[in-house]
């Protein structure tokens, strides 16, 4: 009998010391904490401060670039914010703030110290700060993504601490158009006319060629040869030489910054113009390929009027 309890309680011990070794637990931390140190000294990053916000600290290094200001975000506030992402060894990258856009509540924001750094540190829309988070407040032992972690971009090893950079945007429509504009400097575009005005405003808008057949409005029918972009110049829908119909143009049968853009014009014209992404996708996105809140660009080099 007593050989029997004494195998019992070291099947236990042996049990849960297995459980300790998958939970967070001081070791954990304290492997995040030297990785931390060890990640700042080597790559010469300054200004980092080490997170006491509830007293405990969460294990969380951060460096405010520029501070946000009004009402503190709270758990069911929705919020927009862009980002970048590497893991500490450098097998993981996300640098493209085209695409590394979210937009959702704070209180269900992955991984768990995004929720921690932004509703007790950032606090405030307007906020950017750089993020040293420990890796059991990021995926922990198993890690996240899919394939092996030995592949540039193909998933998040388990135990890896990350470097965010993350910046909470305050206004979407002046936002918007700062990604706008940038896009037209960095591709030395010129010639568009932004729209100030009604519901099409912040639209920019260029003809290049003004069309001589009929008039478009919202119950006109049109076939298009089109080609849409993201402004990173990734190519979403190419109809370049293939021409789609369009018709109920009042109706959702495109997006709002397309349709106007058609309405613009006249059969035979050619029109580029650059999208706000409330005129786009919105905060959905798209089909997995449109970030949410993806200011867009659309070419239409050919446009039909049916009727």
């Amino acid at each position: 009998m007593k050989q029997i309890l004494f195998t019992f309680l070291m099947l236990f011990v042996i049990g849960m010391l297995s459980c300790r070794r998958n939970q967070v637990d001081p070791d954990i931390k304290e492997y995040d904490k030297q990785q931390i140190l060890s990640y700042i000294s080597a790559n010469g990053i300054t200004g980092m401060v080490r997170d006491t916000s509830g007293g405990d600290t969460t294990g969380i290094y951060y460096k405010i670039i520029d501070q946000g200001t009004g009402p503190a975000l709270n758990y069911p506030d929705a919020i927009s914010y862009v980002y970048t992402l590497k893991t500490f060894d450098n097998k993981y990258i996300t640098a493209d703030t085209v695409t590394d856009h979210y937009y959702g509540l704070v209180g269900h924001l992955a991984p768990k110290g995004l929720v921690l750094a932004i509703h007790n540190i950032m606090k405030y829309r307007g906020t950017k700060m750089r993020i040293l988070m420990p890796s059991h407040l990021a995926y922990g032992l198993a890690g996240a993504g899919s394939g092996s972690s030995s592949v540039v971009n193909g998933r998040i090893a388990g135990n890896q601490c990350l470097d965010y950079t993350i910046y909470i945007v305050p206004d979407q429509v002046k936002y918007d158009d700062l990604v706008i504009r940038n896009y037209m400097t960095a591709n030395s575009l010129s010639g568009y006319t932004k729209i100030t005005t009604g519901v099409d405003s912040g639209l920019y808008y260029k003809i290049t060629t003004v069309g001589t057949g009929s008039t478009i409005n919202n119950n006109s029918t049109v076939q298009v040869e089109y080609k849409g972009s993201l402004m990173n110049n990734t190519v979403f829908d190419d109809h370049s030489s293939t021409a789609v119909s369009f018709s109920d143009l009042g109706g959702g049968s495109s997006i709002e910054g397309f349709a106007a853009a058609l309405k613009m014009s006249r059969g035979g014209g050619v029109i580029s113009v650059l999208i706000p992404s409330r005129l786009g996708y919105g905060v959905s996105g798209s089909s997995g390929t449109i970030p949410s809140n993806a200011c867009l660009r659309f070419d239409i080099n050919s446009i039909t009027v049916v009727q």
